[in-house]
């Protein structure tokens, strides 16, 4: 079965179009490298929690909203070998295109699909 990296971030909401056009760059070296699809998803019903949350997750605050991402990859050894060579694309620095959102705050993970309906 595939391979999935998913993420959530908080971002300024204010940088919403900086987000997408930041999203769609890298959605093309993702795919140049292997991806089978991008998906970014911008916050819309997303409830504060009282235990755990989005929001808490990423420690979001009042002028930002939460993102919703994943990555589908055919398999881990696509993905692990597509994710170094888009770590050293230089389309993906930070100085040509920069993350519009504090990093340090996303939370990130892979995972091995076991249901796909």
């Amino acid at each position: 079965m595939s391979y999935v990296d998913g993420l959530i971030a908080a971002v300024p909401t204010a940088n919403r179009e900086k987000f997408r056009k930041h999203a769609e760059s890298a959605a093309v070296i993702f795919k140049e490298n292997g991806a089978l699809s991008v998906v970014e998803c911008w916050g819309d019903d997303v409830p504060d929690g009282k235990v755990t949350s989005f929001p808490m997750a990423v420690k979001l605050k009042e002028d930002e909203t939460v993102v919703f991402s994943w990555i589908v990859w055919p398999d881990k050894a696509t993905r692990d070998a597509g994710m170094n060579k888009l770590m050293s694309d230089p389309r993906m620095q930070p100085d040509v295109n920069p993350m519009p959102f504090d990093g340090q705050r996303m939370v990130f993970g892979g995972f091995n699909m076991i249901v796909q309906a």
